[in-house]
């Protein structure tokens, strides 16, 4: 929120029951965006099997949320310090309902793949005004540990979607079969707009934000040019267009960066800026993040297809399989927070 400040009126007196009612409904936003990021992973071979995806289907049924979230995340939370962190988190969790409706009653998996789009979309609505409201509202002394809960979130999210999709495809919940695995946000999704038009602080912007809508798309084109010809490219046999899309990624990404500077040198707010790619630590962080999720969405994806592709194991037994890391993560992120507190960062 770099040239934004917000007041919260009362922020420093939140805590208790109500305090804890607040990150609850904001910490729901992010199991939610977690699990249905992962719950198609263990959905895999049923989608296969029942609305007939084949692979590049499912590699853009689980890729086109991520490419939305993603590039979606940034002008997400710029809308939160133009419009209120309230409203934009309520606006993306009703949307985020809508979406997932759309996904369950999905007839082929062309309408699957846009319903996605839309979900992963409104998941950078909602998203980011979690950390916002966070860092407005929270008092520095608790904020270590409310980020440490979102932390373990955000791995229960993520560990959810493998194992709860696992017993929701085993039970087959009213014969609705993998639809229940995206029917399951609708109730949840209702349930915490309500809850957070009743505890989420009015965080009132103090001086607004620009919206770089240019910037925005760019990112969005530039990524696009990279990962749909992988997504598509080998199940199509390598058209040339795939190639003239990797080969126009580079210039692209060329003149977002130019874009992103020209508006940064001109008192703009560009939606990515420039100038902290010359913070060691920010640089730090981000290359350790990317690896990261380099590693973790590839290894996620494949070892549910190992396990019930060549394992054999039911949807259920890979969802479980996945359990022990579940504990491990939200466990350690919970005992980290409480570390940085007593030793530092």
């Amino acid at each position: 929120m770099s040239g934004v400040s917000v007041l919260a009126a009362g922020s420093g007196a939140r805590s208790g029951p109500r305090h804890g009612a607040m990150l609850t409904v904001l910490l729901s936003a992010m199991v939610m965006a977690q699990f249905d990021f992962f719950v198609v992973n263990v959905a895999a071979p049923t989608l296969a099997l029942r609305l007939h995806a084949g692979p590049a289907a499912l590699e853009l049924i689980v890729g086109g949320y991520a490419f939305a979230y993603a590039s979606g995340m940034i002008t997400g939370g710029r809308l939160g310090d133009l419009y209120g962190y309230r409203r934009l988190f309520v606006v993306g969790m009703v949307g985020f309902a809508v979406a997932s409706l759309l996904c369950g009653v999905a007839g082929d998996p062309v309408e699957l793949v846009v319903a996605r789009l839309v979900q992963g979309f409104t998941a950078s609505l909602m998203v980011p005004q979690v950390l916002a409201v966070i860092t407005a509202v929270v008092p520095a002394e608790d904020r270590g540990r409310a980020l440490g809960w979102f932390g373990a979130a955000t791995g229960l999210g993520a560990i959810a979607g493998q194992v709860l999709g696992g017993v929701l495809l085993n039970a087959d919940v009213f014969g609705l079969g993998w639809r229940a695995i995206f029917l399951v946000n609708v109730p949840v999704g209702v349930v915490a707009s309500v809850f957070a038009g009743r505890f989420l602080p009015r965080v009132r912007v103090v001086r607004g934000a620009r919206l770089d809508l240019v910037g925005a798309a760019a990112v969005a084109v530039s990524l696009a040019l990279v990962l749909v010809p992988l997504t598509l490219g080998r199940g199509a046999g390598w058209p040339t267009w795939t190639w003239v899309c990797l080969g126009l990624a580079v210039p692209g990404l060329g003149l977002t960066a130019y874009w992103l500077r020209w508006l940064r040198t001109r008192g703009g707010q560009p939606v990515l800026d420039p100038g902290l790619l010359r913070v060691r630590s920010y640089v730090a962080g981000l290359g350790s993040n990317v690896a990261f999720m380099v590693y973790f969405g590839s290894f996620m994806f494949t070892l549910t297809l190992l396990l019930q592709g060549g394992l054999g194991l039911s949807a259920l037994d890979a969802g479980l399989a996945f359990l022990p890391m579940g504990v491990l993560y939200t466990g350690t992120t919970l005992v980290g927070a409480g570390l940085v507190v007593r030793f530092g960062v």
